[in-house]
Parts: C-alpha cells; sequence; structure tokens
C-alpha cells in the first residue's frame, strides 16, 4: 500500500512547484508510513508515499531510469504486481538490468518495453503514474476491477492526480465544490465508474488507463468482462472456481512484513482463510493470525431479516479446526461515538457515507489489526462476484428497472433509497436521486456483453452479475480499503484476482446457483475445507450493534442537529422528519426497517461533519 501523488503542466515550470506536491503527498502519509519521495523536471512533479509490504530490497520511488545522463522515465506504484518475478525474468532475458526487486521497478521496465499496453501484462492490485520524459506524456493507470483508487483532475495545460480525493484538493488551483451531479452520486450509492464527486475530479475507472500528452487528455480501457461460451460441466466448472481461487491465495500471501486474516466466520472469509492455512503450513510458516469483530452488547443478539446469526461462535469454529492464533476484538458503544474515531473514518472517505457504524467500527477492528500486522487477507467481494448479495434471492429485486440495491432500500422502507429520507423534501425533488440511479443504471445496462442465443432469464442474470461485479464493487472496494490506509494497513482481496471473476462471470446461471442458494459454485468449490456449520450458514452481512444505547445517542444527536440552525447541514435537513426519528430508538436497532431507518440519521451526520471538515461548498 503506497499513496501517489503529481502534477504535470506543460506550460508551467514545475521544478519551482515541489513545494505543492510535497503537500499533496503529505495528505497520505498514513498510507505509507515508512517513507516519501519526490521527482521534479520541468513539466512533471511525482510524489509518493511508501509502506513496504512486499519488496524490502525496492528502489526509493518514484524509480527513475536513466541513460546516457538524461532521464528516460520514471515510475510510481501504489499496490502489488502478483507475477512481477515472471516479468522481471521475461524482460532481463530482453536485456534489462534491474537495481532492485521492487514492483515498480517492474512496472517502468514493463513500460518501457512495451508502452501503455504493459498494463494488460500485469496481474494484481495496482494503481500506477509513469512520466515518459522522452515523449513528455503521463501514463495514470487503474487495476481491472478498482482495487486501488487513483483520481484526477485535468487542468488548462495538463492534470493533477492522487491516490485519493484529498491530495488533489491540497492542490491551490482546486476547490471542494460539490454540485447536484456530485450529490446525487454521493446519495444514490450507484458507483458510477469514473465519478469524482468533487467538481472537475474524475476517478481512472477499472480497466482502463489515461494518457496525458500536451494534446489534452485521453482515456481508454484495456479489459473489461466479456461475454464467452462456457463450455466447462458442473464438476469441471467447481474444480476450476477451486484451482483460481487457490492460486490468489498463493500468490497474496507473499509478505515480507508480518500477515493476518481477517474472519468473519462466513463462507467467504472462512474460505480464503482455510485456504491460506494450508499453504503456510506447506510453506513450514508459523499458524495464521486471524481476527474477528463483534460486540459488547446490553442484551443477547436478535436476528433479523439481514442479520440472522452473530460471527463469533462460526468463527471459532474454524480457528479451533486449522489452528490458528484468533483475536476476537470487542467492540463497545463507547468505540463508535468516539469523536475522534468518527472524524478519522469521515476524513479516510474523503466523502459522506450512509454506512456509518460499520465505518466506525471497521476502523477500530482495523487500528487492533494494525498492532499486529501490516497486511491484512480478507473475503470481500465475494458476494457480488459469486452471487451471495441479499438481493439475489429477492425475485422483485431483481426485476425492478434500477439498481437492486436501491431496489432493495426502497423495498425496505427509504422513500428514495439509503440515507436520504431526512433530507429536505425540496432538495430531494430538485435531486430526483430515483431518476438519478435510473439514468446510471440503464447506461450500466448498455456494456452488459451477451452470449447470442441466450434464454430471457440467463440474459438477466447476466445483467444483474455485471452489475454486481462493477458497480456495486465500485462502491463496495474503496469502503474497506480506504479505511485501513488510514491506519498504514495494506489490504489483499483473493475473490477479487481478475481471472477468477472473468470465469465466473461467463457461467451460466443454472450452474451458479445449481444447488438452489446463493454462492453456489463457491460453497461446492470449498466443501473439502471448511465445516458444515459455516457451508449451511445463511448469508449475514458485517455485524453492526445492536446496542440500544447507541440507538439512543444516535437520537439524541439527531435532535440536537435538528435543532442548530447554524448547522453545516441545516438547510439540508427535513427537520420534522428528523424529530419524529429522533422518538424512536428502538426502531434504529432490529426489525425490518432498522438497517435502512439508520442510513438516514448516520448519512446526515455524515453529511454535517462533512461540510465543516473539508470546507465544502455545495453549488445547488
Amino acid at each position: 500500500m503506497s499513496g501517489i501523488a503529481g502534477w504535470v503542466d506543460h506550460r508551467r515550470d514545475l521544478r519551482r512547484e515541489r513545494a505543492t506536491v510535497r503537500a499533496m503527498t503529505a495528505t497520505m502519509a498514513c498510507r505509507g508510513p515508512d517513507g516519501e519521495g519526490l521527482w521534479s523536471s520541468e513539466s512533471a512533479v511525482l510524489g509518493h508515499r511508501r509502506q513496504i509490504t512486499v519488496a524490502s530490497g525496492a528502489l526509493p520511488e518514484p524509480v527513475a531510469l536513466v541513460a546516457d545522463g538524461e532521464t528516460v522515465a520514471v515510475a510510481t506504484l501504489d499496490g502489488e504486481i502478483y507475477n512481477a518475478h515472471g516479468l522481471r525474468r521475461e524482460l532481463e532475458s530482453s536485456g534489462h538490468r534491474f537495481r532492485g526487486d521492487g514492483h515498480a521497478e517492474v512496472v517502468l521496465a514493463a513500460y518501457l518495453r512495451w508502452g501503455a499496453d504493459c498494463v494488460r501484462r500485469l496481474v494484481g492490485v495496482f494503481a500506477l503514474a509513469v512520466w515518459d520524459h522522452r515523449a513528455q506524456e503521463l501514463l495514470l493507470a487503474r487495476d481491472r476491477l478498482g482495487n486501488k483508487p487513483m483520481f484526477y483532475h485535468p487542468t488548462e495545460h495538463g492534470v493533477i492526480f492522487g491516490s485519493e480525493r484529498k491530495a488533489i484538493l491540497a492542490h491551490p488551483l482546486v476547490e471542494p465544490v460539490v454540485d447536484m451531479d456530485g450529490l446525487r452520486e454521493i446519495l444514490s450509492y450507484a458507483g458510477t465508474p469514473g465519478h469524482g464527486v468533487f467538481r472537475g475530479m474524475r476517478q481512472i475507472r477499472p480497466g482502463h488507463l489515461v494518457r496525458a500528452t500536451r494534446g489534452g487528455l485521453r482515456e481508454e480501457r484495456y479489459w473489461a468482462l466479456e461475454a464467452r461460451e462456457h463450455t466447462d460441466d458442473l464438476d469441471t466448472t467447481v474444480r476450476t472456481v477451486r484451482e483460481l481461487l487457490e492460486q490468489a491465495v498463493a500468490e497474496q500471501l507473499d509478505a515480507d512484513v508480518p500477515l493476518c486474516m481477517m474472519l468473519s466466520g462466513g463462507l467467504d472469509s472462512s474460505g480464503v482463510t482455510a485456504l491460506a492455512a494450508r499453504v503456510m503450513s506447506e510453506r513450514g510458516a508459523p499458524p495464521l493470525r486471524t481476527f474477528t469483530a463483534s460486540f459488547r452488547e446490553e442484551r443477547e443478539f436478535q436476528a433479523d431479516e439481514v442479520w440472522s446469526t452473530p460471527d463469533a461462535p462460526f468463527a471459532r469454529e474454524l480457528v479451533e479446526r486449522i489452528g490458528a492464533e484468533h483475536t476476537d476484538v470487542v467492540l463497545g458503544t463507547e468505540d463508535l461515538l468516539d469523536p475522534v474515531v468518527k472524524a478519522n473514518t469521515l476524513r479516510a472517505k474523503d466523502v459522506p457515507s450512509p454506512l456509518g457504524n460499520m465505518n466506525t467500527s471497521l476502523y477500530v477492528l482495523f487500528r487492533a489489526i494494525r498492532e499486529h500486522a501490516d497486511v491484512a487477507v480478507l473475503g470481500d467481494a465475494a458476494d457480488g462476484i459469486f452471487g451471495g448479495t441479499m438481493w439475489m434471492s429477492m425475485p422483485p429485486l431483481l426485476k425492478a428497472p434500477t439498481f437492486p440495491w436501491t431496489a432493495m432500500a426502497q423495498w425496505s422502507g427509504g422513500r428514495h433509497g439509503m440515507g436520504t429520507d431526512l433530507l429536505d423534501a425540496g432538495l430531494l425533488a430538485k435531486l430526483d436521486v430515483p431518476g438519478y440511479c435510473a439514468e446510471r443504471y440503464q447506461e450500466a445496462m448498455g456494456r452488459v456483453p451477451h452470449v447470442s442465443g441466450a434464454s430471457a432469464e440467463e440474459r438477466r442474470m447476466r445483467e444483474i452479475w455485471y452489475l454486481n461485479t462493477t458497480s456495486w464493487l465500485e462502491t463496495l472496494l474503496p469502503h474497506s480499503e480506504s479505511v485501513a490506509q488510514s491506519l498504514g494497513l495494506a489490504l489483499r482481496l483473493p475473490y477479487c484476482d481478475h481471472r477468477l471473476v472473468e470465469y465466473v462471470f461467463n457461467a451460466p446461471w443454472s450452474m451458479k446457483g445449481f444447488d438452489g442458494r446463493e454462492k453456489s459454485l463457491l460453497r461446492a468449490a470449498l466443501a473439502d475445507v471448511l465445516p458444515e456449520s459455516i457451508l449451511q450458514r445463511r448469508k449475514s452481512p458485517y455485524p453492526v450493534t445492536q446496542d440500544i444505547a447507541y440507538a439512543r445517542a444516535l437520537c439524541d444527536g439527531l435532535r440536537r442537529l435538528a435543532a442548530d440552525p447554524d448547522a453545516p447541514a441545516a438547510g439540508l435537513i427535513d427537520t420534522e422528519a428528523a424529530r419524529a426519528f429522533a422518538e424512536d430508538p428502538e426502531a434504529l436497532v432490529t426489525g425490518p426497517r432498522a438497517w435502512v431507518s439508520r442510513t438516514h440519521v448516520e448519512m446526515l451526520f455524515q453529511l454535517n461533519a462533512w461540510l465543516d471538515l473539508y470546507r465544502v461548498r455545495l453549488d445547488l
């Protein structure tokens, strides 16, 4: 994990602007606590914050190649290239001589050999920047599924870029302005590819690159999901899924620093943990370290339509089976209400979120993990890739002419979706968040690849799968990544291996749900490494507190916010609705609408704090 920032301008002498890029880079010190690097020329400055997770003999970044006393090209990287060793051997055989063993140097050598096409050869999670000094051209690229972030802001004569929005906002030419379109993106949870929220800011889309030359900026796609005929039978498909997942797990366990597993006791995290335990045992490594989050509650766990079972008993069962060294991180309401935790979580994400206590609890969990490890392996994204999202078992949501998660929020009582119902009615009418979702949904539908001759059901399920692995992942992946990076914790997600995603995407619906349950292929692929209780456990998302004390605190805060005419979000609030919500804390704990009700309250708090923290100017 690292942080990248830079500035290219073909009219200004940037050798005098090192301090500007250093200030941008400094905003991401948490991403790279092990060091800072800066490289500058007349037209470009590249900055880098470094965390050493793989290559202890890596050259300091940005890495420059100099020939005959002149710089040829410079590269900097956030992430890991899992096939770096193979690329290195290939490049050495063609005459390249490496000075260190870092992945950024491999990227630089690959660029010099294959140009911008080098990104097609990279396997891993990455955001990268390469400055071609000879051609005076900048290459920015992001990995296929968007595991690593990369934002950019075009200027009149160049571009400003960074791993995070805050790095770009630290530049004096960029103002924190959010217009109607940006606010719609925040409130819709649409995951629009390329959207940067702040005016003028863009995000490189997964599987895309951007080339910045004197002639301007040009975006190119180098990877996308493609529709192919699936010719393997069921047994072969299950076996291939297992082989691809084993390969991804083995590749992502390589690290020169302490590594651990984040274990929930569900199918996804238990699967990668069990496979990782086998790999580490074969390597003769010490037992895995595992971490689980649980809550210290005033009353016993109560199942509802979203959270069916607590995680801890299932996690303990797997830990005993594989012999891991386990830590149960117990969270209390005081952790979730800690103003420092709340502010740090918002600062990590740069934009408000309706997930509220899921963000803060994740921060506290990652903070505890960071005391013992530099890298955590997660089971995130399996729901999207294998069909475990809750809407997959709700036919009306699968047929809705909008994103299924938007339809689910509306089905659960949200009039406009997640996190919107406490906003002023006039503002909501002007924003038309459902209409925005419908437009973005139709755009996504236009990108779905299909196999000719497929049935109507097969076509529809392919569309849903496409949404799950594109728009949904674009909202999900930054959730954990941004919180972890703020603590200097690097994450690895084996289920996001693009080779696995490509294969599962093209398996027919009849195979993906062959046993009548969600994630049929994954369950079958892991059948021999997991206890039956975990294999048969009903899906339960990342846990949230059921402590009535937390709900009461939300209601107390809501009353104060609604009564404060000087609050940053005062003009955005439906004060009557807010006061009504504040009278029923029990409705925020359990019941059919509890989860979506919490999103409305949490989003209001987030918006208010965000407007103040980032000095955002709303242009509505």
